[in-house]
Formats: structure tokens, C-alpha cells, sequence
């Protein structure tokens, strides 16, 4: 499988959707973006490394791993997403240590942050960007006009394959049994959705009193 660089375009707020962010990724010899719904937190340290000019009074959690890093000679050389499955991205972090590489598991953003913390370059693979790529339709003139695609994008589901269950949609799990609850537990937890765990969670706590 054939990788395709990506560079950030930016961070964008979801309006539909309560403290959703999206990471936004170029394709850089092509036109599609990535779009990858992320947490505040990682949102605001991927904004931190994209402004070089702020500089926290204290390291921040991906600034900290950084200098661990540095410390030990290990150095991050690039980020790959390599997975996408219901929705969920998956990446490796490709290390170096005395010319000896590792290959580290990670959660998307948290690689990103990382990335640019160490000038690294980040890929995904062709299918990936075959199946969750979207095209924005840039409008220099009002470029708010971009920011509405993009929040449609966000408050579509089916758009980039997020999972259909989901509250933000309307979704209650009051029809499920206490089994099915917990098999849904199970799968969010796995695939770090922790919004949706804490609801299913509040739904199953309603069942044991």
C-alpha cells in the first residue's frame, strides 16, 4: 500500500457538536482533507506546537514526552495513520534509538502533537484517504463558507464513517439490554470514544439501583 504525506491545515470548532474539534489534514500533491475529531485538550497542544510564538510557563504533557525523549536519544522520525475502523483512526509512531527503530501505538492526535513537536512528517496510507478524504470547496471571499462545510462534515456521521450510535444524534440506549449495554461499553472504551462510554456507563448505573 502506498503511503500520501499530509500536512495540518488547521483546528476547526465544531458548532453542532459540544467540544468536538477537528484536526484537519492536507493532502500534499492532492486536494482532499482529513478530517479527525479530536479532544479539547489535544486540540489546544497541537495549536500550541502550530503557534511556534507561545511558549507554556510549564511543559505541556506532549512537551514532557519530548524532552523524556530527547534525554534518552530516542527520536520520533515520522507518524503513520494506518488504520481506520468504524471510524476510528489508528497510528504508529516510528522511533529511533541507536539506529535501532521501534514502532509505537498511539492515539491519532496525540502522534500529531508529537510530530510537530519533532518536525516529523506524517502519512496515512491511500485507502485510508480514499475512504475518509473529503473535499472542501474553498472560497477566499468568505471564508466562513468553509468553516459551514466543514461543521456539515462534522454533524454527519456517514460523512467519514463515525460510528451511527451515538447521543449526539438523538440516540438513546434506554431500549438496550443490560448485555448489549455492556458489549457497548466494551467497544467504546476499545475504541477510545470515553464520551460515549461515560453515557452508556450513566445508562447501565440506572439499571443497578
Amino acid at each position: 500500500m502506498s503511503l500520501v504525506k499530509l500536512s495540518i491545515k488547521g483546528i476547526s470548532y465544531s458548532q453542532t457538536q459540544n467540544g468536538a474539534y477537528a484536526l484537519i489534514l492536507n493532502e500534499v500533491d492532492g486536494e482532499r482533507k482529513l478530517p479527525i475529531v479530536i479532544g479539547a485538550f489535544e486540540a489546544q497542544s497541537i495549536a500550541i506546537a502550530l503557534e511556534k510564538e507561545i511558549k507554556p510557563p510549564r511543559p505541556l504533557t506532549h512537551d514532557l514526552f519530548k524532552n523524556f525523549a530527547e534525554r534518552f536519544d530516542i527520536v520520533v522520525k515520522q507518524v503513520i495513520i494506518h488504520k481506520l475502523v468504524d471510524g476510528v483512526f489508528y497510528s504508529s509512531i516510528i522511533c529511533e534509538r541507536d539506529k535501532i527503530e521501534e514502532i509505537i501505538d498511539a492515539r491519532t492526535s496525540d502522534a500529531i502533537a508529537l510530530a510537530l513537536r519533532f518536525n516529523a512528517p506524517i502519512f496515512t496510507y491511500k485507502n485510508i484517504l480514499d475512504k475518509a478524504g473529503i473535499y472542501l470547496k474553498t472560497n477566499p471571499l468568505d471564508p466562513n463558507k468553509d468553516t459551514q462545510e466543514l461543521d456539515d462534515v462534522l454533524s454527519n456521521p456517514d460523512t467519514f464513517g463515525r460510528e451511527e450510535e451515538s447521543n449526539q444524534s438523538g440516540h438513546t440506549y434506554s431500549k438496550h439490554t443490560l448485555q448489549e449495554l455492556n458489549e457497548l461499553l466494551d467497544q467504546a472504551v476499545s475504541h477510545e470514544d470515553y464520551e460515549k462510554a461515560a453515557k452508556i456507563r450513566d445508562e447501565i448505573s440506572k439499571r443497578e439501583l
